[in-house]
């Protein structure tokens, strides 16, 4: 590994063959060799294969994190972005599935510079299909959607992603969609080119191969992927690529952070580079202990009136008939909601009387009012809401336990459209870690809702869960007519309520539904 204003032969001298003469001790670094972890041959996320990345020991998300946060609420404030650069089949991507395998962090996002090459005219078209378009010229990116896409990327927004087929020189009509995350890395030939990409680069790494080498990876990679003859490939790569590569990649390892010298194979290179991604990630992170913290403020529970507190009686008594549930949850429902619109901004508006008086009124400030449930047993709530809303729209969400993984999967959404100016009443029966309601929030603000218009509602909540989401979402409203102080080893709340799916309609749960105060929403 050598590093940009260091003399070349010298700081490749100073490897001898992969061997740093600097002394680091094998604690300090990542199992990257093979004689310490066996790693198994990855693809480009540019590709269609599944977005993850299964190792000897975890699954990887390599599209991002999914549309959640853990459930500590931790996050970072922004992705840190890992730029690769390097001439045409360096092994750029091969040095970024090593990163992701090595780096402990369950969210990385692998986006590939492929993805963006523009839509091409019919003229280009036939210049492309004859083997004479420049690829690797700057003008044959897209570099403003690239921009905009990293930089929601490092903000942890979901992004859509152009895909690129190869074959045809043309954008395909699917997009994929990929969420934000903890790292990001970011490869492509031009990587360095253009200064606003720069800028959000956190490292910048150039890897350095041999041309002979990546030249006999091109010829192999565009006759056996993507179909082209080797006349072609031989005659593109005099004509375009190798002049390309001495005119705008090559000079751009001036502005490299670190170079890696053959790629893939240079394990102490990428385990310098994993210690140095860990290390800036622990600066970033964000603390979780909420443990003798005060609720927060934008905490609201109904008081605890000796009709709210009988209603609780009967509800939490086990021995309580299931029409006796359900009839009492009913009414809580309805007042909860009730509590919860008092919230919503009114303006003052001014109305005629049948008798010609006027009357001096408030309306509610803001486009309209959209119901959310969390099923199964948010979805309960929604006839309290119905009755109180008249015409309300409806959403619903969906999530499950992956049995292979043990992640937290979206399994089903469905939302209204145009969400970005509503008030959104999100709803779930009990709330005890917060996974899923904190899950619930990030799927909104994805689609554009804002977070201080998020009213997150639930019958009973844990002290936990209600720390969980006001810490991750500081904006979001969060209102209950209970909140229980513990939650026991199997993530049930103390003393609770039992599994309110299973009380109200009657059913045994199953093993993978996310219910709150039932171990589900850990």
């Amino acid at each position: 590994v050598w590093f940009p204003g260091q003399d070349k032969k010298k700081g490749l001298t100073a490897l001898s063959e992969g061997i740093l003469k600097t002394q680091i001790p094998s604690s300090s670094l990542c199992p990257l060799t093979p004689s310490l972890s066996p790693r198994k041959r990855t693809t480009s996320q540019s590709k269609t294969e599944p977005p993850l990345l299964r190792t000897n020991k975890r699954t990887i998300y390599t599209a991002g994190r999914p549309p959640w946060y853990n459930v500590t609420g931790t996050t970072f404030k922004e992705a840190f972005v890992i730029g690769l650069c390097g001439g045409s089949a360096s092994g750029k991507t091969t040095v970024a599935n090593k990163i992701i395998e090595a780096l402990d962090v369950p969210w990385v996002v692998l986006l590939s510079m492929d993805s963006f090459y523009k839509v091409l005219s019919k003229e280009e078209q036939e210049l492309a299909a004859r083997n004479e378009y420049n690829f690797d010229h700057p003008d044959a990116f897209d570099f403003e959607l690239l921009v905009t896409v990293l930089r929601k990327l490092k903000k942890g927004k979901s992004i859509k992603v152009p895909v690129y087929d190869f074959t045809s020189h043309s954008r395909r009509k699917e997009w994929k969609t990929v969420y934000g995350a903890n790292v990001v890395i970011f490869e492509g030939i031009l990587a360095f080119a253009n200064k606003e990409l720069l800028k959000l680069l956190d490292m910048k790494v150039f890897v350095d191969t041999d041309s002979d080498i990546r030249l006999v990876r091109r010829l192999k990679r565009d006759i056996t992927d993507r179909g082209r003859d080797i006349v072609g490939v031989i005659k593109q790569y005099n004509k375009f690529v190798k002049p390309a590569f001495e005119q705008y990649i090559e000079p751009t390892v001036q502005v490299a952070d670190i170079v890696v010298p053959r790629g893939g194979e240079n394990f102490v290179a990428l385990d310098l580079i994993v210690q140095h991604v860990h290390s800036q990630l622990e600066k970033v992170s964000l603390a979780s202990a909420h443990q003798g913290q005060p609720l927060p403020e934008t905490l609201s529970v109904m008081e605890s009136t000796p009709q709210v507190r009988g209603m609780h009686t009967i509800i939490r008594n086990k021995e309580t008939s299931r029409d006796e549930f359900i009839f009492y949850s009913k009414r809580l429902m309805r007042l909860l909601i009730e509590h919860a619109l008092s919230f919503l901004p009114l303006k003052p508006v001014t109305v005629e009387t049948p008798q010609g008086t006027v009357y001096e009124g408030k309306r509610l400030s803001g486009k309209r009012i959209t119901g959310v449930s969390i099923l199964r047993a948010g979805e309960t709530m929604e006839q309290a809401l119905m009755a109180v809303c008249k015409d309300i729209r409806l959403g619903k969400i969906l999530i499950q336990t992956n049995h292979d993984t043990g992640e937290p999967e979206l399994h089903y959404l469905r939302l209204p459209k145009d969400l970005s100016e509503d008030y959104v009443i999100l709803m779930d029966s009990t709330v005890s870690t917060g996974a899923a309601a904190l899950m619930a929030v990030r799927v909104l603000l994805d689609h554009d809702v804002q977070e201080d218009k998020i009213f997150l509602l639930s019958l009973l909540m844990a002290e936990m869960g209600v720390h969980s989401v006001a810490y991750a979402f500081p904006k979001v409203r969060i209102i209950t007519t209970a909140v229980d102080k513990k939650v026991n080893d199997e993530f049930h709340i103390i003393p609770g309520i039992g599994n309110f799916g299973d009380r109200y309609f009657g059913t045994d749960a199953p093993s993978d539904w996310y219910e709150s105060d039932e171990g589900m929403d850990y």
